[in-house]
């Protein structure tokens, strides 16, 4: 079998562009895979487009080995693009063996996956408005929910500020009980000072995480962070090599991490991130904040891992088109979900639907400018 084509074809999800690949082959068996990357799309779909000279007529069914070409023909380097790639390889080699991913992967650890949600605070800055949110999401069956309660916070934020945030979180707390987990997201915003004072200010609420309070590259400052609060630090998701997991790791105070799929190394490069993880006894989260598409992806991922703690789904509070595009996604059901059993990744994207939803030139989150909780411009 041979690679003969790679589209690429970029959606207007309106707070974000996600960016998918196809890899078509001579015997007809297709494959898909995701490029967003962040909060910019155009770049991946570039990279995509321009790795087709290292892809172009290779075998699909040998995904580790063709990332390997691509990463040593880029002098030693990774990007999203040849992730995307890979993945979809990995979802042609289980169509052509007849068997899911999970079970190429080494089968289920995991029956179903404990689930939190993101993305369910779309409005206001205001603890009433999350407190009434937060009843919603504990309504619809999960037991673990994310959220961003600093608003347009940069290192430092006023004494005001941060009293509405910790406000924000006390709401919360008290609108869904001790028996929901609360993680508080950082998006990497503070300076260790006032990580470590927020983090202390955290410690009443029980949070299951803070997560990347300070830049998540600077590993020496997360630690840090970890050792000062008792509140547990999560963090990985901006990592794209694995000797940054290692890094992480060797510190030996943070035992929750967060590979993003796409940034990583794909599906083989995450579930290595995994086994570095797991020789630390430590945990995995992977990061999910792109497309169902990658929540389908992770859940296989997930399923096959001894070390996995819980799973980020943002599914629930999308666009009511989302699932159109990209057809047999699972869903998420009292808080849990389960990969599919067809082959591969059990996943086809609709190219008919997807063009109803052109690339937007303002779809992207304006992170730390004011409103940004609400994912739209008004």
């Amino acid at each position: 079998m041979k690679i003969t084509e790679i589209k690429t074809f970029v959606v207007g999800n309106p707070w974000k562009n996600w960016v998918f690949v196809q890899v078509c082959t001579d015997e007809g068996l297709t494959g898909i895979g995701e490029a967003t990357g962040g909060l910019s799309a155009r770049p991946g779909e570039a990279q995509v487009q321009e790795l087709g000279r290292f892809a172009i007529g290779q075998d699909p069914l040998q995904p580790e080995r063709l990332w390997h070409s691509m990463y040593k023909g880029l002098f030693l380097s990774s990007n999203i693009g040849m992730n995307a790639i890979e993945i979809a390889c990995w979802d042609i080699l289980g169509k052509s063996l007849n068997v899911p991913l999970w079970q190429l992967l080494g089968g289920k650890h995991h029956p179903r996956l404990r689930v939190y949600a993101n993305g369910w605070y779309q409005g206001p800055r205001d603890p009433a408005f999350f407190a009434e949110a937060a009843a919603r999401v504990k309504e619809m069956g999960y037991t673990a929910m994310k959220f961003d309660p600093f608003g347009t916070a940069y290192r430092f934020f006023s004494p005001q500020e941060e009293r509405l945030s910790i406000a924000i979180v006390r709401a919360v707390r008290q609108a869904v009980g001790d028996d929901v987990d609360l993680l508080i997201e950082g998006h990497d915003r503070f300076g260790v000072s006032t990580a470590i004072r927020i983090g202390k200010a955290l410690e009443e609420y029980r949070p299951m995480w803070f997560e990347t309070p300070v830049m998540s590259t600077d590993i020496a400052a997360t630690a840090a962070v970890a050792r000062a609060i008792n509140v547990p630090v999560a963090t990985g998701e901006r990592f794209h090599q694995l000797s940054q997991v290692l890094e992480l790791m060797s510190h030996r105070i943070i035992d929750i991490v967060q590979p993003e799929t796409l940034r990583i190394g794909g599906i083989s490069g995450a579930r290595k991130a995994a086994a570095i993880v797991e020789s630390a006894e430590g945990f995995v989260a992977l990061h999910q904040a792109q497309s169902p598409l990658n929540t389908a992806i992770n859940a296989h991922i997930h399923a096959s891992i001894p070390n996995f703690l819980i799973q980020e789904c943002f599914d629930d509070f999308l666009a009511p088109w989302a699932h159109d595009i990209v057809r047999g996604v699972p869903r998420v059901h009292s808080g849990y979900i389960e990969p599919s059993d067809v082959p591969g990744i059990g996943v086809e994207l609709d190219e008919a639907e997807m063009a109803k939803h052109p690339y937007g030139q303002d779809y992207f989150l304006r992170l730390f400018e004011e409103g940004w909780e609400r994912r739209r411009r008004d």
